[in-house]
Formats: C-alpha cells, structure tokens, sequence
C-alpha cells in the first residue's frame, strides 16, 4: 500500500483526494494547511505544515496543491525527506523556482510529476495521434474566455499578487491551453504578444492576453486568454492541416477535406472539483501512480512542465 498525503487543502486538493480514494493500492495517510478551517472536515491526522507531516506519517508519496509560491519549497522538504511529488500547475511561480527544483529532482532521482492534465483529454489524444495523419499544420488558434471578479481573487488573494502567483490568466488559466498548443504543433521558438490587465482593479497580474506562437516546423498559433468575459466559455483550440481542420471545444470535431466528419467525446467530469477542470485529473494521477512502480519515468516532470512557464515568464516580465 502506497502512502498519500496532500499538502494544502484548497479548491484544487478536492480532485486529489478523490483520486487517491479512488486508487486500488493507496490510502491516505495525512493532509497539512495552515488554516484549520480547510482540515476540519478530515477525520484522519491532519497537520500545519509539511515539515511535520513528514516526521509524522512519512508518506511515500506528497500532492502539492499549495499555492504557486509555495510549490517549489514544499516539494524541496518532500525530496529532501525522500518522498515523491505530484505537484499541481504550475510547477512554480516563477523559472528561477521551478529550475531549483528541476536541479533537486535530478540530482535525488526521486519521482517529481506536474499537473498538466489537459495532455490526457480524449480530445487531446485523439488530436494529437491525427496529426500525425492529416498533413502538414498550417497553424492554430485557442481562445480561454473565463470570468473572474473581484470576488474571485478577495476569496484567495494570493491569485492576485504577481509576487506570489507569478501571474494571472497566463499562469493560472490559460496555462493548460499553451501547454497543449505546444505538446501538439511543436516546440515553441518565438513567442510575442501583450498581456496587461485591462477589466479588474486592486490586483496587480494580467487579466487579458494576446499571444503568437512560431513553432519549429513553421507552423504559427495564436491564443487569445481573458478573465474579462461574461461566462465561462468552452475553451478551443482549432488546428488546420492540408488534410482537415480539428476544432476541440468540448469535444473534438474533425472536418476532412474530403467533407467527413470525425467526432471524439470528452467524458464529463465525476462529481466535485469544478467541470471545467475536465474528467483527466484522476487519469494522470493514476498514471503518476503506475509509473512509480515502473521503469519508465512519469512523462510531465518538472523540467516538461516548466515549458509553459518559460514562455509565461517572457511575457509577463
């Protein structure tokens, strides 16, 4: 039986430990935050802080769904104290961050995996094996058009303090999209755009950005990202080939040159956590899980996962 805890017990910890009840061969063995408000509900040990956690349970295994800032140094004390990391996206909030702890995790050798869980949509996966079949990309576009109001960042404040959250919409929403933009068209090799804040006050990161994205190959994407829309609008990202145009919003409809029509489902989410995190949490944890018993490493390590943050960081700064 594998050893579990979650260090930090706010909105996103729901889908961990759901995932973690969930798994056949681990059981949960602590959580830690600092406000007992967010433990009062568990009944087995809880703790203040990671440092004793690990003295007490020494899990085999720690999900770290802390704020951005706190990412990388509770997952240094996870490392230092033999225990592998899931961490929740972003691997860090800033490069300079998340490079400490991609020099930690190499030098440990101990498992270190990132949240990144868009790259196992049904959608996503299905996309990215018909690339392969369809042609040159002549290029893409995605949209995150989400609400967030004042209240939204009152609630957490750190989400609106670029000291602590590295950023806004870039980092905190549309993060999964550039991430798949470049895990499906290529590595990124110039990246241009404006990101500022333009609809909400008493916050100091972006809630609105525009951004090109030059890929090797020679293909070009664009995305557009705001938390200034009325609604939270289905995210898309649209991919034209010589051979057919792929539009995922929701599900994946692919429109081949030749006038068929091609449709792959996105499951909808379990209960709990919030639908637009999608149905592929629990996927990629199991997945996490496997590979810790295996001889391949987990595919979203912390240097993978920092990608999106490199191109974030030369926005944003």
């Amino acid at each position: 039986m594998i050893r579990a805890a979650v260090v930090g017990c706010g909105d996103v910890s729901v889908v961990h430990l759901r995932a973690i009840a969930n798994l056949p061969d681990v059981a949960l063995a602590g959580v830690a935050d600092p406000d007992p408000a967010r433990t009062a509900a568990f009944d087995g040990p809880v703790f203040r802080d990671v440092d004793t956690l690990l003295r007490a349970v020494h899990p085999d295994v720690v999900h770290v769904c802390t704020p951005h800032d706190q990412h990388v140094p509770v997952a240094l004390a996870a490392l230092e104290a033999g225990v592998a990391v899931l961490l929740e996206k972003p691997v860090a909030h800033t490069v300079a961050e998340a490079d400490k702890l991609i020099a930690a995790a190499r030098a440990s050798r101990i498992p270190v995996g990132v949240c990144l869980q868009n790259r196992y949509n049904a959608t996503s996966r299905a996309a990215k094996k018909l690339l392969g079949e369809l042609g040159a990309v002549k290029g893409a576009s995605a949209t995150v058009l989400w609400h967030r109001d004042q209240a939204y960042y009152r609630a957490r404040p750190w989400r609106g303090q670029k000291a602590r959250s590295g950023g806004g919409v870039l980092i905190n929403q549309a993060i999964h999209t550039l991430d798949l933009l470049e895990w499906l068209l290529g590595d990124v090799e110039r990246i241009r755009g404006h990101a500022g804040r333009y609809a909400l006050d008493d916050i100091d990161v972006e809630d609105t950005a525009s951004v090109v994205l030059d890929h090797a190959g020679g293909a070009r994407s664009v995305l557009f990202a705001t938390v200034a829309n009325a609604v939270d609008a289905p995210v898309t990202i649209e991919i034209v080939t010589e051979r057919a145009t792929l539009l995922i919003r929701g599900d994946l409809t692919v429109r081949h040159a030749d006038g068929r029509v091609e449709t792959v489902a996105e499951p909808a989410a379990a209960g709990g956590g919030r639908a637009y995190w999608g149905a592929s949490h629990e996927l990629l944890i199991a997945d996490f899980y496997r590979s810790l018993a295996g001889s391949e490493p987990f595919g979203i390590g912390p240097a993978e996962g920092a990608r999106s943050l490199r191109l974030i960081q030369q926005l944003t700064t």
